[in-house]
């Protein structure tokens, strides 16, 4: 694709990251192998296309180096424009500016982002290959987006509680923080591998220091770079980002010309609705100064959308905001998931959502939901989370009521009955792959005390404890029951408004009752006790209205058969007396003596109201600072979950908390609380009600894991923890020096002995954490046999040195060894220390799995 009128350089449709750097004034692209590292003083255009359930998804960024030329910022803005209308406006444009980049930006780089000094202007290039004569230190910050920054050689860069990867060119030497978590260190990791296999060739040392006392013979290759350290490190500084208070004040302004002046005019505040943005205009949404939305109207003229980039710059310098404020400019009828969240509400015409349920505009009649085949469940997750059901509810069920702050067992006949005065514990157990598996729902009755929701959450603890802290706690407000509480008690839930279900009842029972039923089978319905007069009544249901005498089952006329026969079955519950069944304007006089009286009350056929189907977010809370901070996660995948931390899922419906078996106890004890705070201050004006589940990391069910694509149930169990991935960089053992060329200094001279290295790198590190260094370039070192000759030559058996065999090209293997099986060559002993398994257990994993090790390992 290109455009004759434009400078813009041919684009492929494809799927993916395309990215350009501005060189004289042009777009130029840049190699794949370079794509996460961007020069300080140039600006970057980047195309990322992906697939969605409703097409192709497109974003367009331009990003700002923060010594760039006020020049290359103008083009670069002015090819996303002219980008933009080449594509016919179906992009999100995104303005970037370092070190202050969006979610979505930072989700294209999984490995991180790294800032190199200066730029192509002043000769550097994007890709330097065998690039060993290099020295700098980069600053790794960030847990979920990580983000390298070239600092100054000193120990005057260094803090307590960050990463810094001192790159040697021939040796990467990790310096974690004294505070730093197991996530950040990790993701340091990562990125130091990613520097090692796209930068150097796999050619490249890796050493980790988590303890300097441990890492003596590290720490004098740092010093002879950095000098001696005087003085105390610094501690850690926080990362300044907009808590959630912030973002929740949001503004929309309309934006137009009047007599030639720019008018920009505050129209709403927070909770904002859709139908307040009109087609023939355009608007800013400003999000608390966090970010700035432009939406460009359809019908909207040229020249005001062709402004829409320049309008957003002057608001942000009206305003007083920072300049790097991120800007999104998003056109009418392609808005970004995170635009339309900032609505109460957002509709889109032929809207389809979940299983067997389209709804159409102007569609007034009632619209009847499919009835979904719960045998699909365990083989389609992602069922199971579309219809919030964990399995077809067919498990065991046991209810306490909480009475005088303990739990009391509710009598079986009565299961199902909840009274708003009453909080009650609902264990539901259900096999899963042989295993019991445990679903813990707190009921809140609307007017139970505090002591008693509080006693209630705390005997849910202890509940959980006895069953070996595997329970998926659930919040349930009352009349916010989901979709598998429902479904377990088989058609026979009913809520009563007030008292209590105790032997003792403090006060007499009302002597007539009105119950709205809803529900079509056993699986979805709810009886709901509502005032006792007619203005209650609705046409669309079905009533029950019980008195001393009778029972009426009255049936609006928009009710259907399967609601009458559920609504029969709740009858017998409720009322022991004859049931008489009446039609909608059938009504006997005694019927409405019983309600008051006559009185007007909905008629009008339901209207399914259209909810746009919301995307799923993910996002990594926080609140150890005193605000509450939560870090978005774009394009989430199970890779995301950190054992260390506590995750919030949002599906609008739920919100999921998802707690890490190493997460801190002050992270794990607020995490309801934070999950109650993200609601109170969503921009949407969120329903505070609405079920929070508690998650623990290995007893995911699967109403949560099907959020994910491809979710792996045996990932906690064989997935490589920071300590594994240490390990796997290589032994040192079988090695007896170092050699690194730095200022013409070689440090063997200095006997560096690779046995003391390996007895510090392993035996005085703590349990936890213990530092280790990878030897992978045979021109940095010697590789040395017994006689101290190098060992190349295979046994009788065909098995080398894992030495001869790791991070090795084709041409660098001996002759005969298969490069696409170099594993196969190790001998058993090696393997084992290598893989952490035998070669027979390696070879029953799936393949994936398999290259996946042997690229950790070297031996891809």
């Amino acid at each position: 694709m290109a455009d004759g009128d434009t400078n813009l350089p041919t684009i492929e449709r494809r799927l993916g990251l395309q990215i350009w750097s501005i060189e004289n004034m042009k777009m130029v692209p840049v190699p794949e192998k370079a794509y996460g590292t961007f020069f300080e003083g140039d600006c970057y255009v980047i195309l990322h296309s992906k697939r969605t359930s409703r097409g192709t998804a497109v974003d367009l960024h331009y990003w700002i180096g923060e010594d760039s030329s006020q020049d290359e910022q103008g083009a670069a803005a002015m090819y996303v424009t002219q980008l933009d209308a080449a594509l016919r406006g179906s992009p999100v444009q995104h303005r970037e500016v370092q070190g202050h980049e969006s979610e979505t930006f930072q989700s294209y780089f999984r490995n991180g982002i790294i800032y190199k000094k200066g730029g192509v202007a002043s000769g550097f290039k994007h890709v330097e290959t065998n690039m060993y004569n290099i020295k700098r230190l980069l600053h790794v910050k960030g847990k979920k987006h990580v983000s390298a920054t070239e600092v100054a050689l000193s120990w005057d860069s260094f803090n307590k509680g960050d990463v810094f990867l001192l790159d040697l060119g021939k040796v990467l030497i990790q310096w974690n923080g004294p505070n730093c978590s197991i996530a950040e260190k990790s993701r340091g990791l990562a990125l130091a591998r990613s520097i090692r296999d796209s930068e150097r060739g796999g050619r490249a040392q890796i050493g980790i220091i988590d303890n300097e006392k441990d890492s003596p013979d590290l720490l004098k290759i740092m010093k002879m770079v950095l000098g001696e350290r005087r003085g105390e490190l610094r501690d850690a500084i926080p990362d300044t980002k907009a808590d959630e208070l912030q973002k929740a004040n949001v503004r929309l302004y309309h934006v137009y010309e009047k007599d030639n002046d720019l008018v920009v005019q505050e129209i709403a505040t927070r909770p904002l609705t859709q139908d307040l943005l009109q087609h023939e205009d355009c608007y800013i949404l400003d999000q608390g100064g966090f970010k700035i939305y432009v939406w460009r109207g359809k019908a909207s003229n040229q020249e005001e959308k062709k402004a829409a980039f320049t309008r957003a710059v002057g608001f942000i310098q009206a305003k007083g905001y920072s300049p790097s404020t991120n800007i999104e400019v998003i056109n009418d009828g392609a808005e970004s998931a995170m635009f339309k969240q900032l609505f109460q509400r957002w509709t889109e015409k032929d809207e389809t959502q979940g299983l067997g349920k389209v709804y159409t505009v102007g569609k007034t009649a009632k619209v009847e939901q499919v009835k979904f085949d719960t045998t699909q469940l365990h083989a389609r997750p992602e069922l199971a989370a579309e219809q919030r059901m964990v399995d077809d509810a067919s498990g065991d069920i046991e209810v306490w009521r909480i009475e005088d702050l303990q739990m009391q067992p509710v009598d079986p006949k009565t299961y199902g009955q909840f009274y708003g005065g009453d909080c009650y514990l609902v264990l539901y157990t259900y096999l899963r792959s042989g295993r019991p598996h445990y679903v813990l729902y707190m009921w809140q009755g609307r007017h139970a005390s505090v002591d008693e929701i509080t006693a209630c959450a705390l005997n849910a603890i202890e509940l959980d404890k006895k069953h070996g802290d595997e329970a998926v706690q659930v919040r349930v407000t009352m009349g916010k029951e989901p979709a598998h509480f429902l479904a377990i008690f088989k058609g026979r839930l009913i809520i009563y408004e007030g008292g209590t279900s105790r032997a003792q009842k403090s006060t007499p029972e009302p002597a007539i009752r009105l119950f709205q039923v809803r529900g079509t089978n056993e699986m979805n319905t709810k009886a709901t006790e509502v005032p006792a007069r007619a203005s209650s009544l609705n046409s669309n249901d079905v009533f029950l209205l019980a008195t001393n005498q009778v029972c009426y089952l009255w049936c609006g006329k928009g009710c259907s058969g399967d609601e009458r026969e559920m609504a029969k079955m709740v009858a017998d519950i409720v009322s022991r007396r004859d049931k008489h069944t009446i039609l909608e304007g059938q009504e006997p006089a005694e019927f409405w003596e019983a309600l008051g009286g006559k009185a007007p009350y909905a008629s009008e056929k339901r209207f399914q109201e259209q909810i746009t189907h919301y995307q799923p977010r993910l996002f990594e809370c926080s609140n150890q600072t005193g605000r509450f901070i939560m870090t978005e996660v774009v394009d989430f995948c199970q890779e995301d979950l950190d054992e260390d931390d506590v995750m919030l899922l949002d599906t609008w419906e739920e919100i999921f908390l998802w707690v890490g078996k190493a997460s801190n106890t002050y992270e794990r004890n607020e995490a309801v609380a934070s999950a109650k705070e993200y609601l109170k201050t969503h921009p949407a004006g969120r329903d505070l009600a609405t079920p929070i589940i508690l998650v623990k990391q290995g007893c995911e069910p699967l109403n949560f894991t099907g959020w994910f694509n491809a979710w792996d149930p045996y990932k906690w169990s064989d997935g490589k923890s920071y300590e594994e991935m240490k390990n796997s960089l290589g032994d040192v053992s079988a090695l007896s020096e170092i050699t690194v060329d730095l200022n013409n200094i070689s440090l063997s001279k200095r006997t560096l002995s690779m046995t003391n290295l390996a007895s510090s790198s392993t035996s005085s590190a703590s349990p936890e954490y213990k530092s280790h260094f990878n030897h992978n370039d045979s021109s940095s070192y010697a590789n040395s046999s017994a006689n101290g000759s190098p060992f190349t030559a295979p046994n009788d058996q065909g098995v080398y040195s894992r030495e001869v065999l790791m991070n090795k090209t084709v041409d660098e293997l001996p002759e005969g060894v298969d490069p696409t099986k170099k594993e196969y060559y190790l001998s058993d002993a090696d393997f084992h220390e290598i893989f952490g398994k035998s070669k027979h257990e390696f070879y029953q994993m799936p393949k994936w799995k398999q290259q996946n090790e042997k690229k950790q390992c070297g031996l891809f």
